[in-house]
């Protein structure tokens, strides 16, 4: 072989970024291995690493620094593999490990924990140092696949499910997992169809004022009732629509949905709708909403938005941006899920918000445990003081909603005053429970 032809099977087996070996070398090294132990098929493992977060930070300090990321990632993993393994780089942040001596579970588990470590630890930009998790799937062969495209395909099967369950998860290859990660797939096709033919419904909860249980708006809620699924948990498939990358039609569809069943409800009346942590760090998302309100016709001061303190720290500039475009055109801005976050009274300070929503964990314990009670009797004397509305999300019972009036809770939403129902029955709801008798004229209309 030539010099030229040794420069160009090296150039074929290496990624040039980082200087690894690419997955050609990683399937030469999967094939050497199986060959050397074809009489005797003894188990060795591959694994795939990937960063958790890392388009963002790419797009927040550019590519370069992406780059002496990877690269960086590269120095690391090469430094701290065993003696025979063999660590690559595939796509973008995905680096992968041929292990000869990892035979079982346990040991792919250990040297994943080690990996997530090593990883973990602050990266030197200059400037700034940041910090990044790792993801990692594992699988084993000849359990996993006989071939390295069955392994690879196995390994990603894990890594998916180490992704769906949160940041620097590690999952071990098994037929019960791939079962699982089908079922998955089958749901996202499934949820996917639905957004097209405008098949997931939403439902409208009662929030009261506590003064006087008079209903002052309804906050929408996803329902998704599928011909084969069935019911399916509004907590399962907008998680999965957020983590698919496809949150942004379903959430227009169900706004569009809300807004047009609003228009049937006293002018009075507001509808509070959630955006999700995706919408939050897109850009486009005010412009959307305000588009879809102005095809339907439905006033921007009837809308309340429902952000949570995570979605608001996932991307605060961009966020900031986004609420104040809204609050320009009149929309209403909400605090949800107010205690269980962080940074809670940093992010008031922030951002400008009409509203806080506290959560039901406190709430339900309001009548049981002092803590609670106490903590609701702070976060309303603050809200009195920086002019912001509370509602109280969960309220059960009477005594519930008996305790938050005489604490000064203005507004309340739960079981007690009604459950979440369709666009018919909320009619008829407030047919019989709203008591103005100009509006109700107009409703009866």
């Amino acid at each position: 072989m030539t010099v030229g032809q040794n420069e160009l099977q090296t150039m074929a087996y290496t990624d040039p970024l980082s200087g690894l070996g690419n997955r050609n070398r990683m399937r030469e090294k999967v094939l050497q291995i199986s060959s050397e132990r074809a009489s005797d098929p003894a188990p060795f493992t591959i694994g795939i690493a990937n960063l958790d977060s890392f388009k963002p930070i790419n797009d927040l300090f550019g590519s370069a620094a992406g780059d002496e990321i990877l690269c960086q990632v590269a120095h690391r993993l090469r430094a701290c593999i065993p003696d025979g393994a063999l660590v690559t780089r595939h796509d973008g942040d995905e680096f992968a490990f041929v292990l000869p001596l990892i035979f079982e579970r346990a040991s792919a588990e250990k040297f994943g924990q080690m990996i997530r470590e090593v990883l973990s630890a602050p990266y030197d930009l200059g400037d700034r140092n940041v910090r990044l998790s790792a993801s990692l799937g594992f699988a084993i062969y000849p359990f996993a696949g006989e071939d390295c495209e069955e392994l690879l395909k196995s390994a990603e099967t894990a890594l998916y499910r180490s992704k769906r369950r949160g940041r620097g998860q590690i999952t071990v290859y098994s037929r019960e997992i791939a079962q699982e990660m089908k079922r998955a797939t089958q749901l996202e096709q499934a949820l996917r169809n639905a957004i097209i033919s405008d098949a997931i419904d939403v439902h409208f909860q009662p929030i009261v004022s506590l003064s006087n249980n008079q209903v002052v708006g309804f906050e929408a809620l996803a329902r998704w009732n599928d011909p084969d699924l069935g019911f399916v948990s509004p907590g399962v498939f907008v998680p999965l629509a957020e983590e698919r990358g496809f949150i942004d039609a379903l959430s227009e569809a169900l706004l569009r949905k809300a807004a047009e069943a609003a228009l049937s409800w006293p002018r009075d009346l507001f509808l509070s709708f959630n955006l999700s942590s995706a919408q939050l760090m897109d850009p486009g998302t005010s412009s959307s909403v305000l588009s879809i309100l102005g095809r339907v016709g439905f006033d921007p001061h009837r809308l309340e938005l429902e952000i949570t303190e995570t979605a608001v720290m996932s991307s605060a500039d961009t966020a900031h941006r986004i609420i104040a475009d809204l609050r320009a055109a009149g929309v209403r801005i909400s605090l949800d899920d107010f205690g269980t976050g962080q940074s809670s009274l940093g992010r008031l300070r922030d951002f400008i918000f009409d509203k806080i929503k506290i959560d039901r964990a406190f709430v339900s314990r309001i009548n049981s445990d002092r803590a609670s009670e106490h903590i609701i009797k702070a976060i309303l004397t603050m809200c009195d003081g920086l002019e912001l509305e509370v509602v109280a999300e969960g309220i059960e019972d009477y005594a519930e909603a008996v305790k938050l009036r005489t604490l000064g809770c203005g507004m309340g939403q739960g079981y007690h005053f009604g459950r979440p129902a369709d666009g018919i029955a909320t009619l008829r709801f407030l047919h019989e429970n709203y008591y103005d008798p100009a509006v109700a004229e107009r409703v009866s209309a």
